[in-house]
Order: C-alpha cells, then sequence, then structure tokens
C-alpha cells in the first residue's frame, strides 16, 4: 500500500493543508486563517476532515468537512451539563478540546473527544451530538487526584481505541494518568502500575501520572506507549503495567510526543527536550530519537535538523508516522518531514506558526 500524500497541519493561525505531488510536497491551502487549530483530524472510515479551533475570545469550536475542506459546517461543541463543577464551585465548561479519535471500523458513526477540564465526550451520530461520560468523570479518584499542568485543569489528550474491540478503550489524562474501560466507557480502571510520579511525595500513587501522550501499535495492540512527564514507558500487557525504557544519560528522556511503527511494536520515536520548565531541544540541538528493540536501546538522529541555536520543541500531537515516512511540526513553526523513519529530514515549511498537530492522510 502506497504511502499517505496530505499532510494537515494544526497551527497557531489556521490549518495547513500540504499534498505530495511529482514526490514533492507542496502547502495547498490554508483553512481558518488567523484561528488557533488545537486538532486537525482525518477520519479514515469516510474521509471528514475535522477542526477543533480555540478562538481566544469566542472559545471552543467544532467544524468538519465533508469534501476535503472545500466547504466546512460548524457543528456545535461538546458542553459541560448544567450545574455540573470541576471542584470548589468552579463551574465545568469546555476550555480546550485536546483529542479526537474514531470510535471503530464497526462504529461507523462513533467518535470520542478529550477536553480541558478532564472531560471525556463520545457522539453516536457523527458529531451531531456530544454526551460527557460521566462515569468517567465521577471516577472516586477525580476530585482528590487529578489536577492541572500545562492548563490550569487536568485534560483528556489521548483516546486509544483497541482496532479488534471498539468497545475497549483507554484515555490518558495530564494529570492523572491512564485510564481502561472494556465497555465503552460505562466503567473505568486505572493503569498506572509502573509509573512514576517523580513530582508528589509519593510517586507510586495509583492516580496522579502525567502521561504527556498514549498510543498504541496497530498491528499488536497489547503493546502500548506513553512520553511521559518522567520519562519513555512501554507496555506488553495492554497497560496492566508498565516499564520504563527511558535512555540512560542519553537524549531520550523528557519529550511531549511519541510515535509507534505500524507493523512494528518495538519500533518508536520519540523528540526530546530539556524539561516542562526549559521547553527547548536538548543541548539546543534538534533530535530524533528511535529504539527498534522495544527501548532497550536508542539511536538519536540529526541529519537535515538544526545542530546549534534550536529552542524547537514538539507538543504531543505534533508528530506522525506513516511507514517509512514521518513528519514533526515544532513550536517555532518548523515542520520537517523523513522518508527513511526518521534517519534523515528535510524542512517543508521554516515560518508556520506554532505546530499542534501533524496527521497524515490520505
Amino acid at each position: 500500500m502506497a504511502n499517505k500524500t496530505t499532510l494537515l497541519l494544526g497551527t497557531r493561525k489556521g490549518l495547513v493543508v500540504y499534498e505530495k505531488e511529482d514526490n514533492d510536497w507542496q502547502h495547498q491551502q490554508t483553512h481558518f486563517l488567523g484561528i488557533p487549530v488545537s486538532i486537525a483530524y482525518a477520519d479514515e472510515r469516510n474521509g471528514t476532515w475535522w477542526a477543533c479551533l480555540d478562538h481566544g475570545h469566542w472559545g471552543c469550536k467544532l467544524h468538519r468537512s465533508t469534501d476535503r475542506g472545500k466547504n466546512w459546517e460548524e457543528i456545535s461543541a461538546p458542553t459541560y451539563p448544567d450545574g455540573l463543577t470541576i471542584k470548589d464551585d468552579v463551574p465545568a465548561a469546555t476550555k480546550y478540546i485536546w483529542a479526537l479519535q474514531h470510535g471503530g471500523h464497526d462504529k461507523p458513526n462513533r467518535l470520542w473527544l478529550g477536553t480541558v477540564p478532564g472531560g471525556l465526550f463520545l457522539s453516536e451520530d457523527n458529531g451531531d451530538s456530544f454526551q460527557l461520560i460521566e462515569s468517567l468523570w465521577n471516577h472516586p479518584s477525580r476530585a482528590a487526584h487529578w489536577f492541572g499542568g500545562g492548563f490550569d485543569h487536568p485534560g483528556v489528550h489521548s483516546v486509544v481505541v483497541d482496532p479488534q474491540n471498539s468497545d475497549h478503550i483507554f484515555v490518558g489524562i495530564s494529570v492523572a494518568g491512564v485510564f481502561e474501560s472494556m465497555d465503552a466507557g460505562k466503567t473505568w480502571h486505572a493503569r498506572n502500575k509502573g509509573l512514576r510520579a517523580d513530582y508528589l511525595p509519593d510517586p507510586n500513587v495509583a492516580v496522579g501520572h502525567d502521561p504527556h501522550l498514549l498510543v498504541t501499535c496497530p498491528s499488536q495492540p497489547a503493546v502500548m506507549w506513553q512520553q511521559n512527564h518522567c520519562g519513555i514507558f512501554v507496555s506488553q500487557d495492554a497497560a496492566k503495567s508498565w516499564s520504563d525504557v527511558t535512555q540512560k544519560g542519553g537524549p531520550a528522556n523528557f519529550g511531549f510526543t511519541i510515535a509507534v511503527a505500524e507493523d512494528d511494536p518495538n519500533k518508536a520515536w520519540v523528540i526530546p527536550g530539556i524539561s516542562d520548565e526549559i521547553r527547548t531541544a536538548v543541548g539546543n540541538s534538534l533530535c530524533v530519537c528511535r529504539t527498534d528493540d522495544g527501548g532497550k536501546t536508542w539511536k538519536d538522529f540529526r541529519a537535515g535538523l538544526p545542530q546549534e541555536s534550536c529552542y524547537d520543541i514538539v507538543y504531543r500531537h505534533a508528530l506522525d508516522v506513516d511507514k517509512n515516512q514521518l513528519c514533526f511540526g515544532t513550536t517555532c513553526g518548523n515542520v520537517f518531514l523523513s522518508e527513511d523513519s526518521g534517519e534523515s529530514w528535510i524542512c517543508l515549511n521554516h515560518f508556520l506558526p506554532m505546530v499542534y498537530s501533524v496527521l497524515f492522510c490520505e
């Protein structure tokens, strides 16, 4: 099967579309110019494009297109029930849309959507309406053990749907951890065994962890990876336990994004930064780290990437992989592409706004 030839980039100033023609990637169009796009998403089941907008004045907006951006339809963004509070009488309201994921090929109209302040929403009608998953919102751990990291309140940034069972889902929450449901969100269990929360008095708490991004291997979904605030972790048993595979003494440590190969659960990529407090490239030198053996060893690749005076870092959703090609965008508006599994890179653009999300699609 051929590589995908369209790139959707959610940026601080719009949805930027690149397409590959005659073996060359070219900028095609920009939608929602001037408006932050927190997530740009393409539903592989039906080709629908989605744009999650973060208006500074008007708040969160949600748009979809069934004709590759020729026309856009605004639909109602998910809302919290009246009277619901986060805690301490703070009203619950949608502050940011942080995740969008289709609900499985056997559920053609199901969509999952994650938000700040920590709510997961479900649509069974392709986004025409959304309902808060109150079972997760009312989880006994939320009030006392969920808290904000980069945002004032917790956020659901990752939704992973088991490709072998669409009712089996995982969510990643900053800051709370990984939660699993086997029944399409009716019940939930924390899955944080083996993780560390070094910023808490007890780093081995059941809830209070900060996964920065959670992904699974599509061909072997029991193998899951996460880039965590406290390192890089892998699970071989569908998140029942996690192992720390952070590179000792090397750059593959702190970061926000992670990707795993579709056909090889042992091959994964991260793009490191110094720390949460110092969000710049390690040593002012941008690199991409890859493991081919499940995290036992890591290699860092730098060909084509800036190696001095570099302040770039890559956010959670701003890296994607499609077979041998990868693409990522940075906080400084640089977009890089590799066609050899990350070993060398070319620059598609140096002058984009801050990049929030990157996605290959047909």
